[in-house]
């Protein structure tokens, strides 16, 4: 595992490899996807970053953390949303040209040749996801290496299935955010894979849940950046933990063994407006995430 997270070229030969013996297992995506309203397409960050709080260069998680002016500000989220119906085919089939982030992708010979339908709207999730990069932190999409496809996220209650494309940054360092996210957040893998940096993130809610249930409090699980300030969880949390255990094997602890931190939300978190919670973290403030996702952009 250290040797795997030292070696960059490895580590993408490992993801690319692992990423396409699971999607041979049977299809991706569905038939209907592209005029689907629940679809979206979501830009899962990989880059060997380095920012003013850690130089060290080695692998990381690129994250955008929400804007006040949106709702659920102060989530950690990948950039991504719904397909545009007029721009995203058009520039799925200029991803199709030699030397894009596609193309260069190892297997997309056999996905254009073998699995034809699958490919273009392959095709037309990971432009946009690009598309939605762009727009929210100015990504250079000439930039990008893509590793592969993961399986679909399906958030029931919000009728959201999110496609997270996974993809390497390989010649930007610094980013131009647009309104709805405050910065970029990295964390780096291997961050990710301690288990002391989990806990149980237990919310109080002083509104009426989206479910309709009563709870007035509900434990989720999370990981902690002390480093950045900030707590992962919620559905991209549920991703990044998918993404681990195909990759590394990984798996966050037990719930129930977890030290518990606290936090709360209000109406106001739904209306792009910021609440205070509770501190498990000095100097943080933030706002927690709901489990089943995110409505506008990122996720």
């Amino acid at each position: 595992m250290p040797n795997l997270l030292e070696d960059k070229e490895g580590l993408l030969e490992h993801i690319i490899e692992v990423l396409h013996k699971r999607n041979l297992q049977g299809p991706v995506f569905p038939r209907g996807l592209a005029r689907a309203k629940e679809t979206s397409s979501v830009l899962f960050l990989l880059s060997q970053q380095s920012n003013r709080k850690r130089a060290s260069g080695e692998a990381c998680l690129v994250l955008n953390k929400r804007s006040a002016r949106v709702r659920q500000p102060g989530d950690l989220c990948f950039p991504g949303g719904s397909i545009a119906s007029r721009v995203d085919p058009l520039l799925s089939m200029l991803l199709k040209f030699p030397f894009s982030p596609l193309t260069r992708w190892p297997y997309w010979d056999y996905w254009r040749k073998k699995r034809g339908r699958e490919a273009r709207r392959l095709a037309l999730l990971l432009a946009s996801g690009l598309r939605e990069a762009v727009e929210e932190m100015r990504l250079n999409p000439f930039g990008v290496k893509f590793l592969g496809p993961m399986a679909p996220h399906d958030l029931e209650i919000f009728s959201r299935v999110l496609y997270p494309m996974v993809t390497w940054i390989r010649l930007q360092a610094r980013f131009l955010t647009n309104w709805e996210v405050e910065r970029i957040v990295t964390i780096p893998l291997r961050s990710l894979l301690k288990q002391e940096h989990y806990a149980c993130y237990r919310i109080r809610f002083k509104m009426i849940q989206v479910d309709g249930s009563g709870k007035s409090t509900e434990d989720f699980p999370c990981f902690r950046d002390v480093h950045e300030g900030v707590i992962l969880w919620g559905v991209t949390y549920e991703m990044v933990m998918s993404f681990l255990d195909l990759i590394f094997g990984f798996k966050a602890p037990d719930l129930a063994s977890l030290p518990v931190i606290h936090g709360s939300l209000d109406e106001s978190y739904l209306q792009g407006a910021w609440i205070e919670t509770g501190t498990p973290i000095p100097g943080l403030r933030h706002a927690p995430s709901t489990r089943h996702g995110s409505e506008g952009q990122g996720f």
